[in-house]
């Protein structure tokens, strides 16, 4: 168990403060500010930030900066080089205008002025430090309000990875069919398409004139994976000197930086689903808002819920702890939430570099040269690094191959003012009808996201905001040349993206499927890769059937593990069997586990364990074997899109005889020999779990942090990356990706909202609220989000007074 360490006074003096606030801790670990201003709620939102997570946000900060090397010695240098790459440098009084927030300079300000009052008072009592800082010898830094501003690279943009995959598709796939004429692009047809991202809508792909895909190696993308990763620890990395400092500039295909990771990096593909649905269609006669935004699973969680009120706000949910405000909840009049629209708000420009002088590239006819920033990062143990980062017109230079004469530069809205991520949710922290949330979301920038509303009044809306760019002679589905040709022109206007407010349906729903609307909207180029439209198609099925949908049925939908793959394949065993005759004892067992089984991926059902094992171990492989015997264009494609494969099973019966029943049994015969011959113990749980890992416990650090473990889980869990509950996970079955948090609120009848943060919402492993919704979380289950001031009150276990400091005479 963890050992106690010393706990707040019940009285805080906090400088700056106007009036007196508190801090309401309930039951479930959700803080209740209550201040007598707007400005002093989010001051007081930041210092709780800091007492909750501040290990998180000090690490969140010194890694958008750049500032690990200074903690953490020479196995950072090239992480923080690659940050400071995707650093807004622009105009601040621009970027700050940009979100459309009046007066958001004051906002950040008194949040990160209450992160450092937190920092001060640690420092007037270090036994208030989470104890990281003392297992690592270190010690939170000052937070300045542009640092909340200038960090991109936590942001979710896309596709640069995917446009360097399917350059590499292309440059395999010509080599194959031994020249570049159209037997090549035959050749690369079915490469692309099993490409993670099905394209829609439909597009014929074209290489940009100019464009050699052969120049596009197998790192151009290390520096942006780097700048984009989390960080990790290990006793290696930590003990690096400054000739090993290279050596830790890879990304594995998890996204955790190593230092010899083998072959091309696999990007992680992350979703969200959302709903509203009108009051006619619940069983309340009241709209219903659900969300469950699927990232990384992490610990602490991503997301932070806490309640904010003062005259004028009244705002609950979910934000990012170390960001102002709330992004996914509702302000007791709308509630509102968000999910990934995955349009395209990135390219790579390959640009022809100077014989002469390689910090020259070519720009039409003539040369331009590349901006030089040369920075000192501070090295411990160490003198401090000199790095140089170069820009070019379209972004910064992420990779320069000198023998081919290549600088390769990213062109990305991060670098676009107004781009820090979910910051312009503070717009739409008042509003009351749909028009006021559009107007709100007109300066969004980043994430691309579908965002759903519901009110009191009655209204539910489906609103599309991004900064989308306008690309008038290329796709965007691959590295285009950087001479000028390609270059963006502005971006869309944000009433050209799609919307809905009140549709005939009586609901609204998203999952990061291809959802643009026919007409204009799908010739804009906005982007053509999408998430498989499973989750998507499952929701849309269940809130158009007849039953009334409440709180209830909303959670159960969040916890659906109805799998699409295992109803469209499992449809075509018992033909595959009439066809085969006599088969052997183990595909006999695998039909007669599969047959009648109602395809839901559930815990302690054997079914779901063999059809995950068959379809992710022994299927798909089998799959991608036919697409190809070449090993290098083989291991480009995996793991195949699937929605691609499930077309093929289906329209393919040749595929279907060579493939179906071979590959079963020896799925049935793993499972024999890994959980043993009784069937009826075989339990998908077993293998599929859930385990927040603590970014610490590789190095031990528990003994010095004063508990006995750090970790949560395992947690076994239902589902796959294919549900609607999705539970995305890796070949030894840990889940990576998901919802950590979810949501649903009640609308107009609050406190029956409910919620659920794992593993818990605090990151200090002393706190009872470190691992407490760890449980609820894995059962599918939601706690109560209680919302009015009696309510809260009656749950409250923990009051936290804070008072202004006395003016100075």
């Amino acid at each position: 168990m963890p050992l106690p360490r010393r706990q707040l006074p019940a009285t805080i003096p906090l400088p700056g403060l106007d009036a007196p606030a508190e801090i309401r801790v309930d039951r479930y670990g959700v803080p209740h500010i209550r201040a007598s201003s707007e400005r002093d709620a989010f001051m007081v939102q930041g210092f709780n930030a800091a007492r909750d997570r501040l290990w998180q946000i000090d690490i969140w900060r010194k890694r958008g900066l750049g500032l690990l090397t200074a903690d953490f010695g020479p196995g950072y240098l090239a992480q923080d080089r690659a940050a400071r790459l995707f650093l807004y440098r622009g105009d601040m009084a621009a970027e700050w205008a940009a979100y459309g927030v009046p007066g958001l300079r004051d906002i950040v300000t008194a949040f990160t002025d209450g992160i450092n009052a937190y920092v001060a008072v640690t420092e007037a009592d270090p036994s208030l430090l989470p104890p990281e800082f003392g297992a690592t010898d270190t010690r939170p830094a000052r937070w300045a309000p542009e640092d909340v501003v200038r960090i991109r690279s936590h942001a979710l943009v896309r596709n640069l990875t995917s446009e360097v995959m399917r350059a590499r598709l292309l440059v395999r796939a010509r080599r194959l069919a031994g020249d570049a004429g159209a037997a090549a692009d035959d050749a690369a047809a079915l490469a692309i398409d099993l490409a993670r991202r099905s394209i829609a809508p439909a597009h014929d792909i074209a290489v940009p004139d100019g464009l050699d895909p052969e120049d596009i190696g197998p790192r151009v993308l290390d520096a942006f994976l780097l700048a984009t990763a989390p960080v990790t620890f290990d006793a290696e990395r930590l003990a690096a000197t400054p000739d090993q400092a290279e050596r830790w500039s890879r990304v594995d295909g998890l996204g955790e930086v190593v230092s010899v990771p083998e072959g091309m990096p696999i990007p992680t593909v992350e979703g969200s689903n959302n709903w509203a649905v009108a009051g006619h269609r619940t069983a309340t006669g009241r709209p219903l808002l659900a969300s469950d935004p699927h990232r990384a699973y992490g610990l602490p969680s991503l997301r932070y819920v806490a309640h904010l009120t003062a005259p004028g706000l009244d705002i609950i949910g979910a934000g990012e702890p170390a960001m102002p405000g709330i992004a996914i909840g509702h302000n007791g009049h709308a509630a509102f939430a968000l999910t990934i629209f995955p349009a395209d708000q990135e390219d790579l420009f390959v640009c022809e570099t100077s014989a002469i002088d390689p910090d020259l590239y070519r720009r039409g006819d003539d040369w331009a040269r590349m901006t030089v920033v040369r920075e000192t990062i501070p090295v411990r143990g160490f003198p401090a690094a000199v790095v140089d980062l170069r820009f070019t017109a379209h972004g910064p230079v992420i990779f320069e191959d000198g023998p081919r004469r290549r600088a390769f530069a990213v062109r990305t809205v991060w670098s676009e003012p107004g781009s820090a991520p979910y910051l312009a949710s503070l717009g739409y922290r008042h509003v009351r009808s749909p028009e006021d949330y559009a107007a709100a979301l007109a300066s969004w920038s980043v994430p691309s996201t579908n965002h759903v509303y519901a009110d009191i009044d009655g209204q539910i809306a489906w609103i599309v905001a991004a900064k989308l760019p306008v690309r008038p002679a290329s796709d965007g589905l691959l590295p285009v040349p950087g001479d000028g040709r390609y270059d963006w022109s502005g971006f869309h206007d944000p009433a050209d993206l799609p919307r809905s407010i009140d549709p005939t349906a009586g609901f609204v729903a998203t999952a990061n499927e291809m959802n643009l609307p026919d007409g204009p909207a799908r010739d804009r180029g906005f982007g053509f890769e999408w998430l498989e439209p499973f989750r998507a198609t499952r929701i849309r099925h269940v809130l158009s059937s007849d039953a009334a949908q409440d709180v209830d049925t909303a959670a159960a939908l969040q916890g659906d593990v109805w799998s699409e793959p295992a109803t469209r394949i499992c449809r075509h065993l018992p033909a595959a069997a009439a066809a085969a005759g006599t088969v052997d004892a183990d595909t006999r067992l695998g039909l007669d586990l599969l047959t009648g089984w109602d395809h839901r991926l559930t815990l302690a059902t054997p079914a779901a364990l063999v059809f995950e094992i068959w379809w992710q171990r022994h299927l798909r492989p089998a799959l991608l074997d036919r697409a190809t015997a070449d090993p290098v264009l083989r291991q480009l494609i995996e793991p195949g899109d699937p929605e691609t494969l499930l077309d093929h099973i289906d329209d393919d019966a040749r595929c279907r005889d060579a493939c179906l029943l071979p590959t079963l049994s020896a799925a049935v015969a793993e499972c024999r020999d890994r959980f043993g011959d009784d069937t009826a113990a075989w339990d998908w749980g077993c293998v599929h779990h859930g385990y927040f890992e603590h970014p610490l416990s590789r190095i031990d650090a528990a003994g010095a942090m004063g508990t006995d473990r750090l970790d949560i889980g395992p947690l076994p869990v239902g589902g796959s990356g294919a549900t609607v509950m999705n539970t995305t996970y890796r070949p030894d079955g840990r889940l990576i990706i998901g919802a950590s948090f979810r949501m649903v609120a009640d609308v107009g009848n609050w406190d029956a909202s409910r919620f659920v943060n794992a593993p818990g919402q605090s990151g200090d492993p002393a706190s009872a609220h470190y691992a407490d919704h760890a449980g609820v979380w894995a059962e599918a289950s939601l706690l109560p989000l209680l919302y009015s001031a009696e309510a809260v009150d009656a749950a409250t276990e923990l009051v936290i007074h804070l008072v202004p400091t006395p003016q100075a005479s």
